[in-house]
């Protein structure tokens, strides 16, 4: 991990005031991002909202729903000049714990096929193909499969 990702001590639950900076990190980096409703909706239904801070600057996030003992990561985002330095495996580790800690017998998650970076960072992190989702994300004039993911934890 480098020195940048280990200034980062801080996971906390979203709030709603939070809001404006993610979705300015959402705009930042999809060409389809979530909308302000999706994140309102996943604090109002309960789902595991998280913030990772370094200082008082929110620079990711991720969001988990809990079904049983089974998760499934709907959001994990790095701003853009967090990416690449550590952040995301330190994030994802931190959500995949907190899961197990809520009695995660095993995480799914969706991940775009052009996604390359995030496909390597869920291989490492144990994570394994089971499925595709044709058609599941927008994508410009159409839209893109979804590689379906999972990972069972011990």
């Amino acid at each position: 991990m480098t020195e940048v990702a280990d200034r980062v001590t801080v996971f906390r639950p979203m709030k709603t005031d939070d809001l404006d900076t993610v979705m300015a990190i959402e705009r930042g980096i999809y060409a389809h991002p979530w909308t302000r409703g999706n994140f309102s909706d996943s604090l109002d239904a309960g789902y595991y909202c998280w913030i990772a801070e370094s200082g008082s600057e929110i620079v990711g996030y991720g969001v988990v729903m809990m079904v049983l003992d089974e998760a499934h990561l709907l959001n994990l985002s790095i701003a853009s000049w967090w990416q690449r330095r550590g952040l995301g495996r330190q994030m994802l580790k931190f959500l995949t714990e907190h899961a197990v800690d809520h009695a995660a017998q095993c995480m799914y998650l969706e991940v775009r096929p052009s996604n390359v970076a995030g496909r390597a960072l869920y291989a490492q992190a144990g994570f394994r193909e089971i499925a595709m989702r044709p058609g599941y994300y927008p994508a410009g004039p159409g839209c893109e499969d979804a590689i379906v993911m999972e990972k069972l934890m011990p």
